[in-house]
């Protein structure tokens, strides 16, 4: 019944239903007293529809963490005669006594509740309004629903001494549900008689007991004319159950497998058990033994071994047993068992660990219902994907991303599902990949990222982010993205290499992309998280990556963002500039990045007035004889000192150093450079540079305007012509040439 991802375009059912529940108010519903929800009185919509909203409600508050779930949402189709329901699966704590009671007049076919933790005999009752038209039903894991509150005292006072206790109700049993033919009780709770409790159904098809003890099923051959599927997971058996087995002749679909880890197991399989099954249950199609110890060798001796291609044909079979088989099995579960590494296996389809398609087959039958097998088939599938390479990309990736969404909150499948997806979204698989199939992955790796604050999740999740294009495949999730990695490196205690990718992420992230997004992700935080870390890293006098990178997403995230400009300076970032220059002098992509930063904000003229103090100016007037990073240092200086320039004379409010003698080194470093410079730095627009272009207020600021522009149009053509040209650059350069106030170098470098 799991929902499977899947890579084809989304129908016109699933994005309208999609679209109604993340907008009831606005399309199917309106509120009433501006708290229940409502239906409009003109709706009527059919099972088809209803089934479908039900079960994409409880698939989104699972996995959207962005959706809001409604206390009121079951009581829309409390009415049949408007809205029918016909079959619903429900999870978790999604659901609780009060949402099924809400449904109980419809007349329910299918009814899937899985771990259903909240809900409790109450909602044994409501079952009883179904009973005339249940065919399916599954209580997997709803361990409570046996369970009732018993007010011993019955006295206010008393109640406050002795809070509720839970009692288990032992009189409930499906009488009455005349139609019911598929019952899952999987992990039903101890102390229930399943026996009891069952006796009433006339005629059962399907029953799966997983995680049950019972020492007698002799009552399961009630049932033998109809059962024609039965689990036993996890029940350690005896011969007598496998004589009661034995007996039910109709069967299709036998699992007795188990988990080889969970607890001590008497039973041990033997060939006579399998050869008992192969004679009794002729019409058997699907075996499941995985985890199973073999008492003794079943396997056909190598040298009788027909060589040649693998066969599933069972008279070639190396399992001895399974050459009485009249035809191949569709499924054989063999996982963590020896016998799926046999060369012939008669079956189509096998579980086990011997290579990807038993792998993967392990993934896909046991995700739902046994999360602790799921995790170590992805385990298997993750060193697949790392050492080997995947044949079957699409059906891994599928199953992970499914695993991930059914198992939000198993540590265990979090931490292999984002190992594994790592490994299967790096850049050699790439060209496999839809955008839809993309984005199912950003998805889950980000309610990971959410779910747990545990090292290695959230390692395995940034690393996994690391293979996507930044920004553009995170566009459409980008204030969450920025949210969780602002939340990772704003934790007190940080591991080294989360912190490190993060912030390389962090970068990324702001760079190139609108002002809207540098806005947003300004007021979240940013400018602030990145100068505490920059703190930290001058505190210990490191100057490594993180520190790097944060000067660098400063840059960024400042470029034409007055705001987040002005954040810069009112959190001491000029003070942090300082004394990363005073502590770390030979650091020159520091220098470049801190300067690139410090260029932005002298583009804001609200705020050049705080640059201009004399430290300051000395500060970047020294910084024009900087040969860092090729001209990248001195050419930034010179910037910031062009604008500061641009203010004219009388904002120059300083004594020391002189405006003049600074308009000297200005021109000395600007004659210094190679006009054929390749360049590390990138401009999204030239607005800032053109401004300096029209004024006789500083020929100087002119020059270096002019300088910047023909050497970024001279060494990169292609990329910088067509955006002066759209940004008017043209007219202001002809304009400026015909001007009496500019130097004549400044007119050729123009012209």
């Amino acid at each position: 019944s799991l929902k499977m991802a899947s890579d084809s375009p989304e129908s016109l059912m699933t994005l309208c239903t999609d679209y109604c529940l993340r907008n009831l108010e606005g399309t199917l519903c309106y509120l009433l007293d501006n708290e229940t929800l409502r239906l409009h009185p003109d709706i009527f919509l059919p099972s088809e529809i209803c089934d479908k909203l039900v079960n994409e409600y409880v698939d989104l508050v699972k996995t959207d963490s962005i959706f809001e779930p409604h206390e009121s949402f079951f009581t829309l189709f409390s009415d049949p005669r408007s809205t029918r329901l016909a079959r619903i699966h429900l999870r978790e704590h999604i659901v609780q006594d009060q949402d099924l009671e809400a449904i109980r007049k419809q007349d329910l076919i299918e009814l899937y509740l899985t771990n259903c933790e909240k809900l409790t005999a109450k909602s044994l009752q409501t079952l009883v309004s179904f009973s005339h038209t249940l065919i399916s039903l599954s209580l997997f894991g709803c361990c409570n629903i046996f369970y009732e509150e018993e007010n011993p005292g019955g006295c206010e006072d008393d109640c406050l001494v002795n809070p509720t206790r839970q009692v288990l109700v032992k009189d409930f049993t499906f009488e009455g549900f005349s139609r019911l033919r598929f019952l899952n009780l999987g992990r039903l709770i101890e102390g229930v008689n399943v026996e009891t409790l069952l006796r009433p159904l006339a005629s059962l098809a399907a029953l799966d007991l997983s995680g049950i003890q019972l020492n007698d099923v002799g009552f399961l051959t009630q049932w033998k004319d109809s059962l024609v599927s039965l689990v036993l997971y996890n029940m350690d058996l005896s011969e007598e159950h496998i004589q009661v087995i034995a007996q039910l002749r109709k069967l299709r679909h036998l699992d007795i497998s188990r988990d080889h880890l969970s607890s001590y197991y008497k039973f041990k399989l033997t060939r006579r058990v399998l050869n008992l099954f192969v004679e009794n249950l002729v019409n058997l199609t699907s075996l499941d033994i995985s985890g199973h110890t073999m008492l003794e060798n079943c396997t056909i001796p190598s040298m009788e071994e027909k060589m040649g291609q693998t066969s599933i044909e069972p008279a070639k079979s190396s399992i001895a047993p399974f050459r009485g088989l009249k035809r191949p099995l569709q499924f054989l579960g063999l996982f963590e068992t020896s016998l799926c590494r046999l060369t012939h296996i008669p079956a189509y389809k096998v579980s086990g660990d011997k290579n990807e398609e038993q792998v993967l087959n392990a993934i896909e039958a046991y995700t739902e219902h046994r999360p602790e097998i799921t995790s170590r088939a992805i385990n298997l599938l993750f060193d697949i994907a790392r050492i080997e390479r995947c044949s079957q990309l699409l059906r891994a990736l599928q199953l992970v991303i499914t695993a991930l969404k059914c198992h939000k909150d198993d540590k265990n499948i979090q931490v292999t599902g984002s190992a594994a997806l790592f490994y299967l979204t790096n850049s050699e698989y790439r060209m496999e990949q839809s955008v839809k199939l993309r984005r199912q992955v950003i998805q889950v790796v980000l309610n990971g990222m959410e779910s747990y604050q545990e090292v290695t999740v959230q390692r395995n999740c940034c690393l996994t982010l690391c293979n996507f294009s930044i920004p553009e495949e995170l566009e459409f999730q980008y204030r969450r993205v920025n949210e969780l990695l602002l939340n990772i490196l704003n934790q007190s205690r940080q591991d080294e290499s989360i912190q490190r990718i993060a912030v390389h992420l962090c970068n990324a992230l702001v760079c190139q992309v609108d002002n809207d997004h540098k806005e947003a992700v300004g007021k979240m935080g940013f400018v602030m998280t990145m100068l505490k870390l920059i703190q930290k890293k001058l505190a210990d006098k490191t100057c490594d990556q993180v520190m790097e990178f944060s000067w660098s997403a400063l840059w960024n995230i400042t470029d034409e963002t007055p705001d987040n400009c002005e954040m810069f300076l009112n959190y001491s970032g000029m003070k942090l500039f300082l004394e990363c220059l005073k502590e770390f002098p030979e650091k020159q992509e520091l220098h470049r990045n801190m300067l690139g930063l410090l260029g932005n904000v002298a583009e804001v003229k609200e705020l050049r007035p705080q640059l201009m103090t004399s430290q300051f100016i000395s500060v970047f007037s020294n910084l024009l004889e900087s040969k860092a990073d090729g001209i990248e240092v001195s050419y930034n200086a010179c910037g910031v000192l062009s604008h500061i320039m641009f203010d004219g004379p009388e904002a120059w409010g300083i004594c020391e150093p002189h405006r003049e003698e600074v308009v000297k080194r200005m021109w000395a470093a600007i004659q210094s450079w190679d006009i054929n410079s390749r360049r590390n730095i990138n401009y999204r627009s030239f607005e800032p540079i053109l401004r300096l272009l029209p004024q006789g207020i500083s020929p100087v600021s002119q020059h270096w305007a002019t300088w910047a522009l023909y050497n970024l149009v001279s060494v990169y053509p292609d990329k910088y012509c067509p955006l002066l040209i759209k940004e008017g650059g043209i007219p202001l350069l002809k304009d400026m040439i015909k001007m009496a106030s500019a130097r004549q170098e400044t007119k050729e470098m123009a012209r």
